[in-house]
């Protein structure tokens, strides 16, 4: 029987987001209904309010959650009810060329619920990357859910399912920062933070952090940094190059998405160094660059999705990681608010003191 719970919608482009009645069906084929316990408030929602992601309005917004599963449809073997999961954006299919080829964190042809949650009056809600938990609960394809350690606090759990990955994943899977190796991120919010905290379970010798807010940098630092770098007074190119012998560093993590800062950290990598793209861009930026220097400096430009993580693998791995005191991800909860304070923490993510708002429920 359709269930009918509280949740978080965007309505349209830039108008302020409200708390409405979302109803939610009974889980299908595939399919799992979730209680959410906690999910933090991402940048990627703001983009969707803001229109940066596609106009399919109303939105239900959320999608970095940990919760219960209390239902699943037929045919789901992988979760169960009363299982403590954390929601991923990205579950794979298992039967397209990248999942064949033994590469599933590249997974060509992810899936989500296939019935859509709805308002009151019937209009279909399009949930924020196939998740939708700024609600009581929320539908999602059964391999969405990752189960882990229930001990794990949910408000920590949940920020797995996307920035705090992202990060991490920015460092130890796509930038494949290995022991001794230098490294830079540009941008130090909660994304770059998390690669920062990633490169530092690297090994790597020198994290320079590079943010234009000094409070930012604190932060940074207290994640794990070594070095930081103010660009809206120093040259941050001039200033990697000045802390790494002159030569650039080995990665550089762009945790921003302009065009600006990449092109920083295109020119601030040592020659065949990598640069890592984990900041999302929105879809007007362009960038220029001079082919001769693309192909002279070598080495590997890369995008990461999602931190290239596998869900099933990484999530685990990295609440034992943080049970076992080795990577403190509790440091990245700023706040926990309620489902209708979520417009005041989008204001809030602009002012820089905020790593994540995570709502509670």
């Amino acid at each position: 029987m359709p269930q009918h719970v509280q949740g978080v919608i965007a309505p349209g482009r830039n108008e302020p987001v409200r708390v409405e009645t979302i109803v939610i069906p009974d889980p299908g084929p595939g399919e799992a209904v979730v209680k959410i316990q906690a999910c933090g408030v991402c940048h990627t929602d703001l983009h969707y309010k803001q229109g940066g992601i596609n106009d399919e309005f109303p939105f239900l917004l959320g999608h970095e959650a940990a919760g219960i599963v209390e239902s699943v449809g037929e045919g789901v073997t992988d979760v169960a009810p009363g299982d403590f999961v954390i929601l991923n954006w990205r579950a794979v299919c298992g039967t397209c060329r990248a999942c064949l080829r033994g590469r599933p964190w590249y997974c060509f042809d992810t899936h989500n619920a296939k019935q859509r949650m709805t308002l009151l009056d019937g209009t279909e809600l399009s949930p924020a990357l196939g998740i939708g938990a700024f609600a009581e609960k929320t539908l999602v394809a059964s391999g969405q859910c990752t189960k882990v350690d229930p001990a794990v606090a949910p408000e920590v759990a949940g920020l797995l399912g996307c920035g705090v990955m992202a990060g991490i994943g920015a460092a130890l899977n796509t930038g494949n920062v290995g022991r001794g190796d230098t490294v830079a991120v540009i941008g130090c919010g909660g994304v770059g933070d998390a690669a920062v905290v990633g490169s530092r379970l690297a090994g790597a010798a020198k994290i320079i952090a590079v943010d234009i807010d000094d409070r930012k940098l604190e932060t940074a630092k207290a994640m794990g940094a070594t070095h930081t770098v103010n660009s809206r007074s120093t040259d941050p190119v001039e200033a990697i190059r000045e802390l790494t012998g002159g030569f650039g560093a080995d990665v550089v993590i762009e945790a921003v998405g302009r065009p600006e800062t990449y092109e920083q950290a295109f020119y601030a990598r040592d020659l065949a160094g990598t640069v890592v793209l984990v900041g999302v861009p929105t879809p007007e930026m362009k960038l220029e660059l001079p082919l001769l220097d693309v192909f002279g400096r070598g080495g590997a430009l890369k995008s990461s999705w999602y931190g290239d993580c596998l869900p099933s693998r990484d999530f685990p791995m990295l609440v034992d990681l943080h049970q076992q005191g080795r990577i403190d991800l509790a440091a990245f909860v700023t706040e926990t608010i309620g489902l209708g304070e979520v417009e005041k923490a989008f204001a809030r993510m602009h002012e820089g003191d905020v790593l994540r708002s995570v709502v509670v429920l």
